[in-house]
């Protein structure tokens, strides 16, 4: 081959008319993956979204029309040297996504099977039914609400792999809510004089939920989607998610001849601590951001102070309902005790102080505690 002819073949566009380093390889290695060797997640997730600070040369081709790019490191008051760094310890994106939620739809749908062919629904206590139709029918707005913030929360990452953990957030919120719904549906069908529609008359009259229902509204309220994200995992789910379904329905069940509702609530106790861990992943890669990580934890303290402050009162405020079972093997001061340690915990993680006051021993002082929305300004 002359040297005019290796010329024109080396500045030629068409394709295959040059082999590159590596173009023979079915890893990408464009990027510089966690550990020694780039995971399966860490190529189908990074880089997917474009970044005019590495790959994207011509900039944001598309904009909004005030000038704000596709993409904006402003819509969170959070800062970061560099967003790309983190990966999620879940390691979840589309396609193992759903393969883990079909897991839980068909494992949830074999434990309704069974216990309605054995009649277990029929045999549960009188007064389970009414915290079941009245309470556990509640929660499941609360669900759903939080899986609405996070539904929306997830547009506005810098990074496809923050995005991604929120949406599988969101997913496994919406799933559950809808799993509940399906499920007390079913159960209903088998129990005389059931009200499936007391849940939704619970959740928007009685005053037992109306603190849940103000801590959910001022989430899906926030305009910062990191904010919706802390708040959602790091201080609702601790101080009033997991007290519900650990806390009391999965302990109380069982004593009240439900063995069903424990498997079906199982399932969104394991949905959090993977969302937990992503949160806390990401969080924590902020307070220690050596440029911006003190402007950031004095930021997560801010929003610590204004939804705990809404979280405690929404838990305290469910203490009536701990009482409604005939039989009693739950204590709320117990269930409240461990979310306050839980969420301490996890404020240590991620590096804020998440220290909360012991409750009450005067429980009637529950009653007479300042207005949560006061005490959020």
């Amino acid at each position: 081959m002359s040297v005019q002819e290796q010329a024109q073949e080396q500045a030629s566009a068409a394709a295959g008319a040059k082999v590159f380093p590596g173009s023979d390889s079915r890893r990408y290695n464009y990027f510089e993956p966690k550990g020694r060797k780039a995971t399966h997640y860490e190529d189908v997730t990074v880089d997917v979204q474009p970044d005019p600070e590495r790959y994207l040369l011509q900039d944001w081709i598309i904009a909004f029309g005030d000038g704000t790019p596709t993409y904006s490191k402003s819509w969170t008051a959070l800062r970061c040297e560099d967003w790309h760094r983190f990966r999620a310890p879940d390691q979840e994106w589309e396609r193992s996504h759903y393969q883990r939620q079909s897991t839980i739809v068909g494992m949830i749908q074999n434990v309704v099977d069974n216990a309605r062919r054995a009649g277990a629904p029929q045999r549960f206590d009188k007064a389970w039914v009414t915290v079941l139709q009245d309470h556990v029918g509640a929660f499941k707005h609360a669900e759903y609400g939080l899986g609405t913030a996070l539904m929306r929360a997830q547009r506005y990452g810098f990074t496809q792999m923050v995005n991604n953990a929120t949406l599988t957030n969101a997913s496994y919120k919406l799933r559950f809510a809808q799993d509940l719904t399906l499920y007390l549906a079913e159960i209903g069908g088998d129990i005389p004089g059931f009200d499936a529609d007391s849940g939704k008359k619970h959740w928007l009259e009685d005053p037992v939920w109306q603190p849940c229902r103000e801590a959910v509204e001022h989430i899906r309220a926030a305009e910062d989607f990191l904010e919706q994200g802390f708040a959602v995992n790091a201080v609702f789910e601790p101080l009033v998610g997991e007290l519900f379904r650990s806390g009391f329905v999965m302990q109380a069940a069982a004593a009240q001849n439900d063995f069903s509702t424990p498997a079906v609530v199982s399932a969104a106790e394991a949905d959090y601590e993977r969302n937990l861990a992503n949160t806390v992943e990401l969080l924590a890669m902020l307070t220690r951001d050596p440029t911006h990580g003190e402007a950031n934890r004095a930021i997560l303290q801010g929003w610590f102070a204004r939804h705990s402050a809404l979280a405690v009162r929404a838990a305290l405020h469910l203490q009536p309902v701990w009482s409604q079972p005939r039989v009693k093997v739950a204590r709320f001061a117990e269930a409240f005790e461990r979310a306050r340690n839980r969420v301490a915990a996890i404020g240590r993680e991620i590096g804020i102080d998440a220290e909360l006051p012991a409750l009450p021993q005067d429980t009637a002082a529950i009653t007479a505690l300042p207005d949560a929305a006061a005490a959020a300004e």
